[in-house]
């Protein structure tokens, strides 16, 4: 893209003097992580109430429980989808757009289920849970938003924020199951559509929270902001193009630490359930992997910013190959060893995700950078729900130790193209 001193004074007013000014950019920068984070915590809620009593929605209208991955399935499709619209529309509109339609979509569909619930028709349920999923692409998307004006030292920081941010309300969602079941029984609504109500309350007020808010658009302002350094630099085409191979192995890491958490992750219920383990010892290893996989996230922030992106992304192989044998290798009844493994994979996950997501930042010029991001963001989606498929497919054959191992090694597999990588670059 050629950009000349023409093409800048094409700009308002208003966004020169932040285009002018770097201490503007910074209290934009402060500001935009205010907000982020106060949307990601309604939209934690939205996505952690809705997902825990999806499956039990679809068994109790359908009446079996052969149908009972359907709702994930369908929301991680639409989360998918929804992940390119999002950042097609953060590409052409700015952030505030792309993720205030993401999180709006989300709670209609969280409206549709409600709906679905009541009249039992199971066409409109499996239809408005694919909607749903746009506000799972919208809370993982939300956290680039934060880094559209951070420096190259504050951009995994920025991302951490985000999904500690995300945590509160993960964490705050499933236990308002229970109150919101009793409340949607006390106004004539099936007790299970409760956690939905949350879930279009939750999310529309995210997307409240960032169309009123987030003002001046952080992306917008940053694409001002590189034009014209490019322009100042010089007359001549001094725009950076996106570094693919930086692209490629940010989307890696990022993609198998997903693929590897997942696929780990779903079939541990499972393998626990075989050997015994109550519905409690179950909850509680999932609840210390789920806390493993953000609270950790604002010290890998400062981790990934200080000793660097691939040496974090190193290490997120690493733990998860240490994860992936010490799940293998624990005896059935060790709740301790189990817990260290699942914490472990949640760590890895968190590594990987955010040392991912700084190397694709990083590779990225502001002009494409949220539609390569949503792209990105699609596979993600995907890899999520392949992990979750293939890894009941490969337990039954063989089973979850040598699951757990395969898991370990295709992510220490990584390390050798990080390693070329950065080699590359020096």
């Amino acid at each position: 893209m050629r950009l000349h001193k023409s093409s800048t004074e094409k700009h308002p007013a208003w966004l020169h003097s932040y285009v002018n000014s770097t201490e503007k950019q910074r209290r934009l920068y402060r500001r935009t992580l205010v907000i982020v984070v106060i949307a990601q915590i309604f939209g934690g809620a939205g996505l952690a109430a809705g997902i825990t009593v999806g499956a039990l929605l679809a068994q109790d209208m359908l009446g079996t429980d052969s149908y009972a991955g359907v709702p994930v399935a369908l929301f991680t499709l639409g989360s998918a989808g929804a992940a390119l619209v999002v950042g097609r529309l953060s590409q052409r509109f700015g952030r505030r757009a792309g993720l205030a339609a993401g999180f709006f979509g989300g709670g209609i569909g969280a409206v549709g289920v409600v709906i679905a619930a009541i009249t039992t028709n199971v066409p409109l349920l499996f239809a408005c849970l694919f909607i749903y999923g746009a506000g799972t692409a919208t809370n993982l998307q939300a956290r680039y938003a934060g880094t559209d004006l951070a420096n190259t030292k504050q951009r995994a920081t920025a991302v951490s924020i985000a999904m500690v941010a995300t945590t509160f309300g993960a964490v705050a969602g499933p236990n308002l199951v229970g109150v919101m079941g009793s409340f949607a029984t006390s106004i004539g609504i099936p007790s299970l559509a409760g956690p939905f109500i949350l879930a279009a309350a939750a999310y529309t007020l995210a997307g409240v929270v960032l169309l009123l808010l987030l003002r001046p658009d952080p992306y917008i302002v940053a694409q001002a902001v590189a034009h014209a350094a490019e322009s100042d630099a010089s007359d001549e085409d001094t725009s950076l193009p996106t570094n693919k191979r930086g692209v490629v192995i940010g989307a890696l890491v990022m993609i198998i630490s997903q693929i590897v958490m997942v696929a780990i992750m779903t079939m541990t219920p499972v393998h626990m359930g075989h050997h015994g383990h109550s519905l409690n010892d179950i909850g509680l290893i999932i609840g210390v992997h789920i806390g493993a996989m953000y609270l950790p996230s604002l010290v890998t922030g400062v981790l990934v910013d200080k000793i660097g992106r691939f040496a974090m992304a190193v290490a997120s192989g690493l733990t998860l190959l240490a994860a992936g044998l010490l799940s293998a290798g624990a005896p059935a009844d060790s709740m301790v060893v189990l817990t260290i493994a699942l914490a472990l994979l949640g760590l890895g996950w968190n590594f990987g995700l955010i040392s991912g997501t700084a190397i694709l930042v990083d590779s990225t010029h502001p002009s494409t950078r949220a539609k390569t991001q949503g792209s990105v963001d699609v596979f993600i989606a995907l890899a999520g729900a392949s992990g979750g498929a293939l890894s009941g497919v490969v337990a039954a054959l063989t089973s979850y130790p040598i699951l757990s191992i395969a898991g370990g090694v295709l992510s220490v597999m990584l390390i050798p193209f990080i390693i070329w990588f950065k080699n590359q670059s020096a």
